[in-house]
């Protein structure tokens, strides 16, 4: 039976290879994002059965008013919008506008649409499914902190959703090609030495990431809840 899924961020990298495995699987896809030419394109390129909805997460009221798009029965929420914040300069106002954006980007785009729409989740098979960075774990200034604060939100998600017998839980990827995030910085030298941190070699790539997310999305990971999987080629262990 198809499901009712939804992607935020469902235009490019992460996001859209997970609406990609998602729409092959025969599943209606609504992708989420704040450009309509890119997510346009990309809804063309998937098929007839992902649908391209312009928000933005971040603000309220355009939630609110997403919420008359979006499927009145949710089976698979997954929270991939997210940016990193840059060019702010330096001093006080330059901090706080770098923290402030980090957190509403990454943090408030997740807990605004997921509170949202929990009343649409399906009891008994719903998913949650919420796209960290193991900049949580290692520590990366104010995107870190942000990505670490989902991981206490989805603590409390998984215990506020687990009677109803629906599941949250969190990817964490580590390096990965095939994204806007690192944009001119992740060139060969540094794919080089970013692969060389891992105990595979190289970095990942976000078909990785969404079978990752593909399988916690699945019925056969119903008892997995409230966890984080990591998805780093070994650069990362033990936590």
């Amino acid at each position: 039976m198809a499901r009712n899924v939804v992607v935020t961020g469902g235009g490019t990298g992460i996001g859209l290879e997970i609406a990609r495995r998602f729409a092959e699987a025969g599943d209606a896809v609504v992708i989420v994002g704040r450009r309509r030419a890119v997510l346009e394109a990309a809804a063309e390129r998937l098929g007839p059965t992902v649908t391209p909805l312009v928000c933005d997460l971040a603000d309220p009221d355009e939630v609110e008013a997403a919420l008359t798009t979006l499927p009145a029965r949710i089976d698979v929420l997954i929270n991939n919008a997210g940016s990193r914040e840059t060019g702010f300069g330096a001093g006080p106002h330059a901090l706080l506008a770098r923290w402030r954006g980090d957190f509403e980007r990454n943090v408030l785009t997740a807990v605004l649409l997921t509170e949202s729409v929990r009343d649409r989740l399906t009891p008994g098979e719903g998913r949650v499914i919420t796209i960290s960075s193991i900049a949580a774990l290692r520590g990366a200034g104010s995107y870190g902190a942000a990505k670490a604060s989902l991981h206490a939100w989805n603590h409390f998600l998984a215990a506020q959703l687990g009677p109803s017998g629906i599941t949250a839980n969190l990817v964490a990827p580590g390096t990965v090609a095939g994204t806007e995030f690192f944009g001119p910085r992740l060139d060969e030298a540094e794919v080089s030495r970013r692969a060389a941190r891992t105990l595979l070699g190289r970095i990942g790539e976000t078909g990785e990431v969404a079978a990752a997310v593909y399988f916690l999305a699945s019925p056969e990971a119903g008892f997995i809840t409230g966890e984080i999987l990591h998805c780093n080629g070994g650069e990362l262990l033990g936590r």
